[in-house]
């Protein structure tokens, strides 16, 4: 057998070391691959729609928040719509309290998913979900009405409210306030706050 030089030596133990990277790099980038997509897989559904332009973004409400829309509409009855309802934790909510509660989301998978936390939550019989855009639904069978908009939105949403809701509604935004409509109420703080405003005809 040949002898090795300590050059030779050298030069394959590098080799190796190379080698041994390239197969420990590999196997990490399969790892990060694997585990990325089945992220994508899982979380998809719920994110994608907030992709689109005419979707209210999925941003699940904290306790907080949901304590302070209940709050806001204390005293009330009726029926209670939450418009891009995410996972059905304010309609949930509501038929709690007393609401006959409906959510209305682009996103099949969080209608599925709001279903079935009504009914874990027993409170299915009080509760619809249903797959719809907001701007073509009819708002004029509700009474109280729950947004969690965005900025660009909230003016066309204003309008549509001010055109369908009945006489005495009630209106409760969180995280964006109307342009032009005057709260007559404030409830929380900071990112938690909702602003309640009442319909009436003098607001038309």
């Amino acid at each position: 057998m040949a002898e090795l030089s300590s050059e030779d030596v050298t030069m394959e133990t590098t080799t190796q070391s190379k080698v041994g990277m390239t197969t420990r790099g590999m196997v990490v980038t399969g790892i990060c691959g694997s585990l990325f997509a089945g992220t994508y897989l899982l979380a998809g559904p719920f994110l994608a729609p907030a992709l689109r332009k005419i979707v209210l973004p999925y941003v699940p409400a904290s306790n907080r928040q949901v304590v302070n829309v209940m709050r806001a509409l204390k005293g009330r009855q009726g029926k209670l719509i939450d418009l891009g309802s995410g996972d059905g934790r304010i309609v949930i909510a509501g038929a709690k309290r007393g609401f006959d509660g409906t959510g209305v989301d682009l996103n099949r998978w969080l209608v599925l998913y709001s279903k079935m936390a009504a009914r874990k939550n027993n409170v299915s019989q009080q509760t619809n979900f249903m797959k719809r855009d907001l701007w073509k639904f009819n708002l004029s069978p509700y009474n109280n009405v729950v947004v969690f908009g965005v900025e660009p939105m909230m003016e066309r949403l204003e309008k549509k409210c001010l055109e369908e809701l009945p006489d005495d509604s009630r209106i409760v935004a969180c995280r964006f306030q109307f342009p032009n409509l005057k709260p007559v109420k404030t409830v929380g703080e900071g990112l938690d706050r909702v602003w309640l405003y009442k319909i009436s005809r003098g607001n038309s």
